[in-house]
């Protein structure tokens, strides 16, 4: 049914429930109409002319086309003619003068009406005089009255409004032009300066809707343009540019609508809550999250496109509103290039298009030069044009190739040579692979940035181990970073560890095939090229072995050390791997995985300097141990005779998972604990391995594993490692490492109550009830399939257990109460959370001792399986 046009509506249609109906039946009309494909420009523009009749309909019911000089003014971005479903309407009511009361009463109704009506409404009852002292001194009011429109009334008092607002003295052009480019500055920042946001705003994040509106409003206020086809009229803008601001806005219109037909109350988070009935109603489908990855990287590299012409014509507005630049005399460089104040410039209209491996020589002479900030506005135009004119990639060009190795090479290439040329496209328009992740995002909580981005953050960290300043962050890679001789291979396999991503199959094979290809090409070595290829093969290697597995088992840091080779592949793979953790995620680098991944690389260091086929003695270990703890408890006082008595109830495996300092430290306390019912807490007050040491001395109970760690849970803190052992009279010897919820070890003034609180639901023996509660608004819109895995051992005498699953609130406990339940017994825990995945390590064995039975096995995953699926609440 064709939606009614408002001006035809009668006096008797004019009341909240027919104007609903009209309202919802417009609505309606247009969501199927946006369903369907029809042009979101026309629906957008069209919902500006909907309410426009609408308004001046009420405006005539109200009588105010019948009193003089006063209008109703679209301001904003109805009043550019912009409307989407849950858009603020905002409008100005302008008078020559005050409204008598009795006028104002009527305004009042004509407002409460259009709120009765849900709409969302924005607006202001003012006189011209009013608009000109608020505009003055408000940047936000002055922008909006900008783009006023008339929609009905006075056109005379409309009239002297815009000779008011198009003043000069109102908001003079460079004041006006610096004022936004604060106010974009600041914008930016609140979103850290990166479109990459996982819940980004398509408004506000830089690259999005703002970055258009910010260089129209200057456009208009300088040049009077009213729109982007105005601009490139006045050339500033070039018939390509404008096409692609004009593509890059259709598009983001068209996700902004695509939310607000999902939403109820106004937002434009495009969260993960919508992000997947966004990519449909976009048409974005696929397996799984393959809809909303594809969405996101059609959107990612829009918000980039955008930002790229925001920064370029903005230079140019500086240029033409401040006379910025233009005034200096160029410095000549080369033959091709200059600079002109701190920006490089090429010194011939159309260089890059005659021979494009010169683009790569501008890169280099950034490098050369750490003083030239960027690159000149023309240049940037003619890099753009040149880039989209390439035929082949640039990598097919024997000097392109050339020039590429040499900045690999170049020592200040990762300061800011590399971040440019990926920012400029010149990356995708070298490397065909590159330009595939461009914009590659992964619909989890572990990855924050894009492929792309994180790739080119990694490059930024290895950059950061050349400097001094960062060895107490980065003792290791800082050590052994600048005495690595081939600091390109690194480069490289920085560059390709996750270009593989997004096109099925292992990442990590497909880039170290691709890295092997392309190290050739460039014409490396059979040997650095086979380097580079087992890099990004196996880049992953160092942190899942640290974060995953029993560093403290000899076995695991043998066949890690085998994987490994030699000294070499273990410098690299260090510093590939520590930049790789710390450019995932602002978040997930931290001082407990410093230390796993310096314990994993010293032992293997000392495991590949002794030779693989000399592997360590795990008794001389354990005799190491003792005599170190030993002489710090005679120091102590304590005698020999009583030292010995304590050891002989403790196994063999106590003194070789522990350090003699905490061997030195729990007994030191356990030969002053006099009551033998009563547990013993200890928390280190120094962080541990950094984190903080929880020690749990009692009589072992029924899932006593279970209570200590949904105890923890309780307080809020996360158990990142634990090992779990009896002494041969039947008492727990455990050790937890415990952070807080911001990665770090807790607060020494929390011990006591966390000492208290342990010690009461010990002595209480009764299992502490797991606390379910909601999941945290970030993981409720992710599924992780709960997966039991039992690893290959050659160990005959305990079963080690992989653990996946969404980590819920109360995870942990409901595997300890399991494993009672089924009177498992936990020797060693190694607790992973990756974004929203829990990926964890067990070493149990059976009820009997010994490696569980096919059958016991089998029993156990399907308990896990169910209790999981029961722990989180709807």
């Amino acid at each position: 049914m064709p939606v009614q046009s408002p001006l035809t509506l009668s006096e008797e249609q004019i009341n909240i429930n027919e104007l609903k109906a009209q309202l919802e039946q417009f609505a309606h009309t247009q969501r199927e109409e946006f369903l369907n494909h029809h042009s979101v420009s026309d629906l957008v523009l069209g919902r500006s002319d909907y309410t426009d009749l609408l308004l001046h309909r009420l405006w005539q019911h109200f009588g105010f086309d019948q009193v003089p000089n006063i209008s109703l003014v679209a301001v904003g971005g109805y009043g550019r003619g912009e409307l989407h479903p849950l858009s603020d309407i905002d409008m100005l009511i302008v008078s020559k003068k005050a409204l008598p009361e009795s006028l104002g009463t009527k305004v009042s109704e004509f407002i409460t009406l259009l709120w009765d009506l849900r709409l969302e409404i924005g607006h202001a009852v003012r006189t011209i005089e009013q608009c000109a002292e608020i505009g003055r001194a408000d940047l936000t009011v002055a922008t909006n009255l900008q783009e006023a429109r008339l929609l009905c009334g006075c056109e005379d008092t409309f009239h002297q409004l815009k000779m008011v607002i198009h003043s000069e003295s109102f908001w003079p052009s460079e004041t006006f032009y610096k004022a936004k480019v604060q106010e974009q500055k600041n914008r930016h920042a609140r979103y850290h300066d990166t479109t990459y946001n996982l819940e980004p705003d398509i408004k506000s994040t830089p690259g999005g809707l703002r970055d258009i509106h910010t260089l129209g409003w200057i456009a208009r206020r300088h040049f009077g343009a009213t729109s982007l086809f105005e601009m490139s009229r006045y050339g500033f803008l070039t018939d390509a540019e404008y096409r692609e601001l004009v593509e890059c806005q259709e598009f983001l219109w068209r996700v902004r609508f695509a939310l607000h037909i999902e939403l109820r109350r106004y937002d434009n988070r495009l969260t993960f809550a919508h992000q997947a009935q966004v990519a449909e109603n976009l048409g974005f489908s696929g397996e799984g999250n393959r809809g909303v990855e594809m969405m996101m990287k059609e959107f990612y590299r829009t918000l980039r496109r955008v930002a790229d012409l925001n920064k370029m014509l903005l230079k140019l507005f500086d240029q033409a509103i401040l006379n910025n630049g233009t005034a200096s005399a160029p410095q000549v460089i080369t033959a091709d290039f200059q600079r002109r104040g701190s920006l490089i410039e090429a010194r011939k209209p159309a260089l890059f298009q005659a021979r494009p491996e010169t683009i790569l020589d501008m890169f280099l002479l950034i490098a050369n030069d750490s003083t030239i900030e960027g690159v000149a506005p023309p240049t940037l135009r003619q890099l753009r044009t040149a880039r989209r004119r390439l035929n082949k990639f640039l990598h097919t060009m024997p000097a392109a190739r050339e020039k590429f190795l040499e900045l690999c090479r170049h020592p200040n290439a990762l300061h800011k040579a590399f971040s440019l040329m990926h920012k400029l496209g010149v990356l995708a328009a070298y490397l065909p692979q590159w330009s595939q992740i461009v914009g590659q995002m992964q619909f989890d909580l572990f990855h924050v940035y894009t492929v792309d981005e994180h790739s080119m953050r990694l490059l930024k960290h290895i950059n950061t181990f050349s400097y001094a300043k960062n060895h107490s962050k980065h003792p290791i890679c800082c050590e052994v970073y600048p005495r690595i001789q081939k600091k390109e291979l690194l480069i490289i396999a920085a560059i390709f560890h996750d270009i593989g991503k997004g096109r099925g199959g292992d990442h990590s094979v497909i880039g170290a095939e691709e890295a092997y290809t392309f190290c050739l090409e460039l014409g490396l070595s059979t040997p650095e090229a086979n380097l580079v290829s087992w890099l990004v093969r196996h880049h992953l290697l160092m942190s899942v072995t640290a974060q995953r597995r029993d560093i403290y088992d000899p076995e695991v840091i043998t066949e890690f050390a085998k994987k490994v080779r030699d000294e070499e592949h273990l410098e690299y793979l260090v510093c590939l791997t520590v930049a790789d953790i710390c450019a995932t995620n602002p978040e997930l680098w931290n001082s407990w995985k410093r230390t796993l991944l310096a314990e994993l690389f010293y032992s293997s260091q000392r495991a590949l300097r002794r030779g693989l086929e000399n592997p360590v003695d795990v008794r001389e270990r354990i005799r190491h141990n003792q005599q170190m703890a030993s002489a710090e408890l005679r120091k102590e006082g304590f005698s020999a005779r009583e030292i010995e008595v304590l050891w002989q109830r403790f196994k063999a495996d106590y003194f070789l998972r522990h350090t003699h300092k905490q061997i030195a430290w729990h007994c030191s306390h356990l030969l002053r604990h006099d009551d033998p019912t009563s547990p013993l807490i200890l928390i280190s007050e120094k962080a541990t391995r950094g984190g903080t040491e929880v020690f749990v001395y009692h009589k072992d109970q029924h899932a006593l594993f279970a209570t200590v760690v949904a105890e923890l849970d309780r307080r809020n803190f996360n158990v990142h490692d634990a090992q779990v052992m009896t002494s041969k009279d039947g008492y727990v010897l455990d050790t937890f490492m415990v952070l807080d919820q911001h990665g770090e070890a807790i607060d020494i003034g929390r011990h006591k109550a966390v000492t208290k609180h342990l010690t009461h639901v010990l002595q209480d023996g009764r299992p502490t009830k797991i606390r379910t509660r909601r999941l945290p608004r970030n993981l409720q819109h992710f599924t992780v399939k709960t997966k039991v895995d039992f690893l290959p051992s050659k160990s005959k005498k305990r079963t080690t257990l992989e653990f996946v699953a969404l980590d819920t609130p109360g995870l942990l406990a409901t595997v300890g109460a399991t494993f009672a339940d089924l009177n498992i017994n936990l020797h060693a825990a190694k607790i992973t959370t990756i974004g929203e995945r829990a990926e964890d390590l067990f070493i149990i064995t059976g009820a009997e001792g010994g490696k569980l039975s096919d059958h016991e096995e089998q029993q156990l995953r399907e308990m896990l399986c169910a209790n999981v699926a029961e722990l989180a609440p709807n």
